[in-house]
């Protein structure tokens, strides 16, 4: 049978036909794909006429087709659904897609090629395009002689390989450490439906009987809000935190060890002191400093406000406050203090309900568009749901798939990607996927969520927008192909929707009585609203100035024990709280060691929170969820991609420059 992949998909958008791919597929493609891309640029580089934007720019970014193709489809699969075979074949084909890049980027003819096109007669966006296309050669080190370019290849190729391997120990790891149980009276304090899907869990597992407590990415693990057993509790809190560096055959504190030298050393070779100045280098931070500044400034107001939660909790307890203990106390004092129990609003927030009445519906109110669920489509996994989403003219937009339900072939966390990119000069609509580890519930019952499942769902979908709603002419500034401290800004802000009243009304409903959320309990949540933020915050202070520990150091100062240097890091970024892990440790810090793109850059959740809050704000300025606030925000920033500097769209739709109050404020850390 012919390789599906090698050919445009038939399907609509250029979905890719899933039901017809093998492993062998994924695999052939991309090795087809590597070399026929690489054909593209022999034939640019190898032209005897002179550069200009049309053979050269232009052809650059038509090339590939069929790489671009087979590898959305392949790393769709890596992160969603890896088989053991997929899980061969990315151990196999990462490295060369590093030689890959490194034979673009370092293939000086392409370069002098680009150099030499005269851009003063194109629009704003192709001289920008070529303009990109060249910081991207200097930053990839195509300034550097032989021997600096091949010691480079060697460090890309090996730095590939490590990051492949880390994902795969910290899957498995994830994995390996769920909390089996086998007595129903140890989860005590769990709502029936969490004890369900435990005992679903377990019986997947192969377990005879009992519970099982699987685990989510994050060090922090939801049931230790509701667990009334304290020693259960410190058990799975424990089972969380030592991933990765408990001296098991999936401990990767050696891997990220070796990847951390290897980024000093490549910095060092390009010319940035570390590897966090050639990161800041291509963000929309000023420079590193910009970033330690603001870090540095939030730190201790954030500790403080912990401290003074813990003080709480300490009282409600009654007895000396463990690490284990601060999520259920919390809790507890949220229930007493404001009488708000998180628990109990699970009922109302059915996923399918949140999903149509509430994620579509808010998006139909700002952009008009409306969304239709394709049954006769199929997705990589029987879980996908797929929508068609339409324009307010009822023009297809693009289509939107939803793969909400862990499981064991999927990587722990949330996250958008795409299948198709948007662009103009290839004809393409946007294809994006939502993917999320919200339990699967027992046949027949409901899927229920918790607050933070609820501000996921609209979080990823701000993503999905950014992508969706792409309007740009070349396919490398399609949707959310910005700055990476400039990505997560969208989707923050489409979190604002959650407790917007009239989008709260109409998919807060209790899933049995249908009985609407009510306003009391609302105005509670208000109230509320800052409770827990000491911890919030201090936890992510303290997972992204881990993030830059790791990455000023310099060659040669790479620590023998990582977890002491850990410590290490923590107190001299005065983060380090006893009853506080970093939101990822070094241990399954996957953002920063597999290849999820945010090492050094793992900030860039509360600097995009910056221009988020300061959106927020506009919204509420102008009359919220309105059709014409919608479309601007649409047409000057999220339609935008990487056409212009995200910045200036920025502060075109806001009317100025960004400031930092309205985050210190939100957060409590005036």
């Amino acid at each position: 049978m012919t390789n599906p992949l090698l050919t445009a998909s038939p399907l609509p958008y250029g979905l890719p036909p899933f039901a017809l791919l093998t492993a062998e597929h994924y695999g052939e493609a991309v090795e087809a794909g590597l070399s026929e891309h690489l054909r593209g640029i022999n034939a640019i580089t190898a032209s005897a006429e002179a550069a200009t934007f049309e053979n050269t720019a232009l052809a650059m970014e038509r090339s590939g087709q069929l790489l671009n193709r087979a590898a959305a489809a392949f790393f769709t699969l890596v992160s969603a659904d890896a088989s053991p075979r997929i899980r061969e074949l990315e151990t196999e084909l990462s490295p060369m897609f590093s030689a890959h890049q490194d034979a673009i980027f370092l293939n000086r003819a392409l370069f002098d090629r680009f150099a030499a096109i005269e851009t003063g007669g194109c629009d704003p966006e192709s001289a920008r395009l070529v303009e990109e296309y060249l910081k991207e050669f200097r930053q990839s080190g195509i300034q550097l002689d032989g021997p600096g370019q091949e010691r480079l290849r060697a460090i890309n190729a090996e730095l590939a390989r490590l990051g492949t391997e880390f994902g795969q120990r910290v899957k498995d790891g994830m994995k390996s450490a769920a909390l089996w149980l086998e007595d129903a009276g140890d989860l005590a304090g769990l709502p029936a439906d969490d004890v369900a899907s435990a005992a679903e869990a377990a019986r997947a597992a192969g377990h005879d009987g009992g519970f099982l407590l699987t685990l989510i990415q994050p060090g922090n693990q939801p049931a230790l809000a509701a667990l009334q057993n304290r020693n259960v509790r410190r058990r799975l809190f424990e089972a969380s935190v030592v991933r990765g560096s408990d001296g098991s055959s999936l401990d990767v504190l050696d891997l990220a060890r070796c990847m951390a030298g290897l980024r000093a050393e490549k910095a060092r070779l390009l010319d940035f002191a570390n590897y966090a100045e050639l990161v800041a280098d291509r963000q929309t931070a000023p420079d590193f400093r910009a970033v330690q500044t603001m870090l540095n400034r939030m730190a201790p107001a954030a500790v403080r406000n912990a401290d003074a939660e813990a003080a709480a909790l300490a009282e409600a307890a009654g007895h000396p406050l463990e690490p284990w203990d601060w999520a259920y106390y919390a809790a507890k004092v949220r229930r007493e203090k404001y009488d708000v129990d998180e628990q109990a609003l699970r009922p109302y927030f059915e996923l399918d309900r949140v999903i149509t009445d509430g994620v579509f519906f808010a998006a139909t109110a700002l952009y008009g568009i409306t969304f239709h669920e394709r049954a006769d489509l199929q997705g990589y996994h029987p879980d996908v749901r797929i929508w068609e989403v339409r324009n307010d003219d009822g023009t297809g937009l693009g289509l939107f798939l939803g793969d909400y339900y862990a499981r064991e072939t999927k990587r722990g966390g949330a996250w958008m990607n795409s299948l198709v990119d948007q662009s103009a000069l290839m004809g393409t609509r946007p294809v994006v996927i939502n993917t999320l580890n919200i339990s699967k519930p027992a046949a027949g019952e409901p899927t229920l969520l918790t607050l933070d499942e609820l501000r996921t769902l609209f979080h990823e979908f701000g993503h999905a927008l950014h992508g969706l709603f792409s309007k740009v002419t070349y396919p490398r500034f399609a949707g959310t192909s910005v700055p990476r401290d400039f990505v997560e800004y969208p989707s923050q802000v489409n979190e604002m929707w959650i407790m917007w009243p009239e989008v709260l009304s109409h998919y807060a409903r209790h899933h049995v009585t249908g009985e609407p959320l009510p306003k009391a309990v609302v105005d509670r949540l208000e109230e509320s609203r800052l409770w827990g933020e000491g911890f919030a915050t201090t936890e992510y202070l303290g997972a992204a100035l881990l993030d830059l520990a790791w990455h000023v150091l310099e060659p040669g100062d790479v620590p023998e024990d990582a977890l002491a240097f850990e410590a290490k890091a923590l107190a001299a970024a005065g983060v380090a709280h006893r009853l506080i892990p970093p939101r990822y440790r070094t241990g399954y810090f996957q953002h920063i060691f597999a290849g999820a793109g945010y090492a050094a850059g793992y900030y860039s959740y509360i600097w995009s929170e910056v221009l988020d809050a300061e959106t927020v704000d506009w919204f509420r300025e102008n009359g919220g969820l309105t059709r014409g606030n919608g479309e601007r925000f649409r047409t000057e920033l999220l339609a935008r991609g990487n056409s212009r500097d995200p910045l200036e769209s920025f502060r075109i739709f806001r009317g100025r420059e960004a400031n930092l109050e309205p985050l210190l404020k939100r957060r409590g850390l005036e």
